[in-house]
């Protein structure tokens, strides 16, 4: 499924209220502590001993999480990777871009330790794997950078506290920043989550004032599917940009509307001539070559003086870059700034490279 819709299909009601509580209640009474010792969850630094009783507020009211979780479920196609900073191996996760056992990026092994991979959930379009993710014996499950709809909200809920997508946001159009911090409150780690937030943003400013040229440029990130879908303002893949000092066009939102991005039509091309154009492809050679035969697109100035950015969908930069996390970023922002200051310049003779790895 291509990466541009994973992030819509979480629609349909889910099964029979009655059997998954059943399901529940026959996973529930095998639980015992040689189980939790197998999950492979765990963490590294014990929360504080106030952070709990804890209430957050999500898209669907609140929910209150009563004690430390120990046996975590990520439905939140990235949420994975700030559990993983904080030092809890969740014993789910669910899978958006495949490859990786357990859905840990390589820029997230080192966080596993010792414990066994989580086990991978699907998302085939039905919404999330119910009957599985009751298995797994939850006390906490976190769908932050999710599409969860009330139905499935309330139908997990029944098996340990959910801690949905918050309401100020489109369906996820959750920022990395309030992801790290509403899931360090959740596992009693405010205190650590915000040195992690402290950090990247870090590298983020580092960035910046290498490059105040950025300040002066505008960006707009899309991709080659069914025609040109653009990302945004409240993706997290156009939110690299913005981050890093780059303007979005003025008119992004009101062409894509209150989605994490759409497809433009073809009298919207204007929309791509940026300061710089960063595209996701699936290759950076037969998709980069298909492009430039669109007269309208290669006719733009962004083309002609050599100011596009091509990030390649497949291997690690490419998924890196989609899931746009507290750990996932430091390793895009490597790659990915040289690339933007070679396009913003000002020199169309200078070549944008391709990282090497």
């Amino acid at each position: 499924m291509p990466r541009a819709t994973r992030a819509t299909r979480i629609t349909g009601l889910l099964a029979s209220v009655l059997i998954l509580v059943g399901a529940a209640a026959a996973c529930g009474s095998s639980d015992s502590p040689s189980d939790e010792a197998k999950s492979g969850s765990g963490s590294s630094k014990a929360p504080a001993s106030s952070a709990f009783p804890v209430t957050i507020p999500n898209k669907y009211g609140s929910t209150t999480i009563k004690s430390e979780p120990k046996r975590v479920v990520t439905v939140g196609l990235t949420d994975q990777d700030a559990v993983l900073a904080l030092g809890t191996v969740p014993v789910g996760t669910t899978e958006w871009i495949g490859g990786y056992k357990g859905a840990v990026g390589p820029w997230a092994q080192d966080k596993l330790g010792s414990a066994a991979a989580p086990t991978v959930l699907k998302d085939t379009g039905t919404g999330p794997q119910v009957e599985k993710i009751a298995a797994l014996k939850p006390d906490l499950i976190l769908a932050l950078y999710s599409g969860l709809t009330k139905a499935q909200y309330d139908t997990l809920s029944k098996f340990a506290p959910v801690v949905a997508q918050p309401k100020e946001f489109n369906d996820y159009g959750i920022p990395w920043q309030q992801q790290t911090q509403t899931i360090g409150k959740a596992l009693g780690r405010s205190g650590e989550a915000a040195k992690l937030v402290e950090g990247v943003e870090a590298k983020f400013a580092e960035a910046k004032k290498a490059h105040p040229d950025f300040a002066g440029s505008t960006a707009v990130m899309a991709t080659p599917y069914e025609g040109t879908f653009v990302y945004g303002s409240q993706d997290a893949r156009s939110r690299l940009l913005s981050d890093l000092g780059l303007k979005l066009p003025a008119d992004l939102d009101k062409v894509i509307g209150d989605q994490f991005g759409a497809n433009i039509s073809k009298e919207r091309t204007d929309l791509l001539d940026q300061g710089v154009a960063v595209w996701i492809v699936p290759n950076t050679t037969g998709a980069v070559a298909k492009l430039h035969k669109d007269k309208l697109y290669a006719d733009l100035k962004v083309v002609k003086e050599g100011r596009e950015v091509f990030v390649q969908e497949t291997g690690d930069y490419g998924n890196a870059v989609s899931l746009s996390t507290v750990l996932s970023i430091p390793y895009v922002l490597d790659r990915l700034v040289p690339q933007l200051a070679a396009a913003v310049d000002g020199d169309p003779a200078t070549k944008v490279e391709q990282p090497a790895s």
